[in-house]
């Protein structure tokens, strides 16, 4: 079987790494080598996938459904692997093999096509929210994870120079700069968090009723990890009329049900979706840059 990497994944690899490198190039070998390794039976590749890896849905020799999953090593696979086998299944998607191949994880099979986002969105919260709790642990005494502060910095290195780049998103990146600053001056907490949770990332499990998949792991306060969930679907509140109120109501709820200070929330949701947006317009996608530093004018 050839592995042939969907187009999502090539396209976004291209925006992380726009002078190329050679894994793309050597993943159909890789990938056969390590589905060879572990007498594994394919059946097919996950489509459109995600954006840092090369998903296949497997069959272990004993007929267990799993995933094998191939990412380079800039997409930190080897932090992903460390913040799984610490949450141990507990409201994440389990490990089948604890150490095994660099770039190379073999995990428990879930719905890949049913995520949370398939619900209504007030239950679709709701369910995140509460998946995304159970995540919030001490690290490990020697964590090999990034802090916010250290992930945050080199992100507000960019925003800087894209700052003076584009006139039009300084007064923006200005503010989310400063809260960031104030953000960290005396973090409340030290949790073990997802780092880039969302709503596509929480999917439908046998063992669970939902569990999150894909981490990017971080050390950190809560509200941080909380702030991407605060911006989901963020098309439709765009357009809705009374999307800035709405936006608002979401920050209050999410922070209430999660224990999480408001004014935190709110101020780690402009640090990200300004980055985001910065950086979409860095790699040229013009139209999430708009949607994001639009959203994020509202904060």
């Amino acid at each position: 079987m050839v592995f042939e990497p969907p187009k999502r994944l090539v396209r976004a690899l291209g925006e992380t790494a726009p002078d190329g490198d050679d894994w793309l190039e050597k993943l159909p070998e890789a990938a056969q080598q390590a589905v060879a390794l572990r007498e594994l039976t394919v059946e097919r590749v996950q489509v459109p996938g995600g954006r840092s890896s090369l998903v296949l849905l497997v069959r272990t020799a004993d007929g267990t459904p799993a995933v094998l999953k191939l990412a380079p090593g800039r997409a930190r696979p080897e932090a992903e692997r460390a913040a799984l086998a610490h949450w141990g299944g507990r409201g994440a998607v389990q490990l089948l093999e604890p150490f095994t191949a660099e770039g190379v994880l073999l995990l428990e099979r879930l719905h890949p096509d049913v995520s949370v986002r398939s619900l209504p969105e007030a239950k679709a919260l709701l369910e995140a929210a509460g998946t995304l709790r159970r995540l919030w642990v001490e690290p490990p005494a020697d964590f090999p994870f990034e802090t916010v502060a250290e992930r945050t910095g080199r992100q507000a290195e960019a925003m800087r120079a894209r700052a003076q780049a584009d006139p039009e998103v300084a007064p923006l990146v200005g503010l989310a700069l400063a809260a960031r600053e104030e953000l960290l001056a005396a973090p409340p907490e030290h949790r073990l968090l997802h780092g880039t949770f969302r709503q596509s990332k929480v999917l439908s499990g046998e063992r669970m009723p939902w569990l999150a998949v894909g981490p990017d792991p971080v050390v950190g306060e809560c509200a941080f990890d909380l702030a991407r969930l605060v911006r989901d679907r963020v098309e439709d509140l765009i357009a809705q009329p009374s999307g800035a109120a709405t936006t608002r109501r979401r920050v209050k709820r999410l922070a209430e049900s999660l224990d999480v200070d408001q004014e935190r929330l709110r101020g780690w949701t402009l640090f990200r979706a300004v980055e985001s947006g910065v950086r979409a317009g860095r790699v040229g996608r013009p139209r999430d840059a708009e949607l994001l530093l639009e959203f994020a004018g509202w904060l």
